[in-house]
């Protein structure tokens, strides 16, 4: 009887054991149930996007791409040569082209056109003039083109490949501007923005990374540190100055 009972408390014993333990785990799953449902109630600092960007700087990225710059010179089938106008025009037009780089320069001849002859010798006066402005004569290309109409006078074309900022073409409007329940840019929001700033870049290598700093002028700066130790302050900048300066 004795051992009988002991192996009844010891049983009783594990069973206690047992639930303490079972009670311990329920609330630990509890616990952590509960700090996943508040970590869920926490207020973030985040910014919530769609599917699709609603920055005017996403929807219409600035890049850099080859482009080709072109002009059209009209020429007069009574012609003979270069006239100032056309000097005029190609030397601005000239005068965004990268000499360090160095670019192929075309001219485009018009053909079966009523200013062939005219044509032919402006052309060759084109070619001497860019030569003049630093354009090597292995950079300089004749071309010719079929005119569309032979009755007329057709321009000679001055084209050249330049690296250029740029952004895609503005004018979409896929959608209804009324119809905009979630309050979000339109399409074409921003586009012209963006091309006009791609425009005022001189240099579209700036968008890539700083330029490399110059050499510092020694003996110049030494000049301007010492005209201002001699100058010192002046009176007129004391009688101006609302902070009292005492030496």
């Amino acid at each position: 009887m004795g051992k009988v009972a002991g192996g009844t408390g010891m049983a009783a014993t594990l069973a206690v054991q047992n639930r303490r333990q079972m009670g311990r785990t329920a609330v630990s799953m509890l616990a952590a149930i509960a700090v996943g449902l508040l970590a869920g109630c926490v207020k973030r600092d985040s910014i919530t996007v769609g599917a699709i960007p609603d920055d005017y700087r996403t929807n219409h990225p600035i890049f850099i791409a080859e482009k080709q710059e072109a002009i059209d010179l009209p020429v007069a089938a009574e012609d003979r040569g270069m006239t100032r106008t056309q000097r005029v025009a190609l030397d601005g037009f000239l005068d965004s082209y990268d000499r360090s780089a160095l670019p192929l320069v075309t001219i485009a001849v018009p053909t079966g056109a009523a200013n062939d002859l005219a044509a032919a010798d402006a052309a060759r006066d084109f070619r001497a003039f860019i030569r003049s402005r630093g354009v090597p004569a292995s950079r300089i290309m004749m071309a010719s083109y079929q005119s569309p109409v032979v009755e007329a006078s057709a321009p000679i074309r001055v084209s050249y490949v330049a690296m250029r900022a740029q952004t895609n073409r503005c004018g979409r409007w896929p959608e209804d501007l009324m119809n905009n329940s979630e309050n979000k840019h339109y399409a074409n929001f921003g586009c012209s923005y963006q091309n006009n700033l791609a425009a005022q870049i001189a240099n579209p290598a700036d968008l890539l990374g700083p330029r490399k700093q110059t050499e510092i002028d020694a003996e110049n700066r030494s000049k301007v540190i010492d005209v201002y130790r001699q100058r010192g302050v002046s009176n007129e900048f004391l009688g101006k100055s609302e902070v009292d300066i005492n030496f």
